[in-house]
């Protein structure tokens, strides 16, 4: 079993920024890549960003491309999504997936095995 878990989420007025951070442990069956999705009321969960570890490749949905940053601290185990300028369609439930094998062209949640319960990201106008 793996046990994933956010951190950073919070209320920010527009423009400002956030960095989200993520750790998972436990018994992977793979563990290759790891991504954020978001879940706002009323929408469907979708992929913000992910990445193959180890300096691997990287995938950015459009809406957040040039404003989001997907990285990870090798050393400390630890997955980064740093939000910059950040706009009140932002807000919404910040989900960190592990236990990843790999995607094709875009994320998706069935990509993941392993989730965590979710950081509340707040943007105000």
């Amino acid at each position: 079993q793996v046990q994933v878990m956010e951190s950073g989420g919070g209320s920010v007025q527009a423009g400002g920024s956030l960095r989200l951070a993520c750790t998972a442990s436990g018994s992977f069956v793979y563990n290759y890549c790891m991504g954020w999705f978001r879940q706002a009321p009323g929408k469907e969960r979708e992929v913000v960003a992910a990445m193959f570890l180890g300096g691997g490749s990287t995938y950015h949905a459009d809406s957040v491309k040039g404003r989001f940053a997907i990285t990870q601290d090798s050393i400390k185990n630890i997955l980064y999504l740093q939000m910059n300028s950040l706009k009140p369609e932002d807000t919404a439930l910040y989900y960190c997936a592990a236990n990843c094998r790999a995607w094709h062209k875009v994320p998706k949640s069935t990509d993941f095995r392993s989730w965590g319960q979710g950081t509340q990201v707040t943007v105000s106008s």
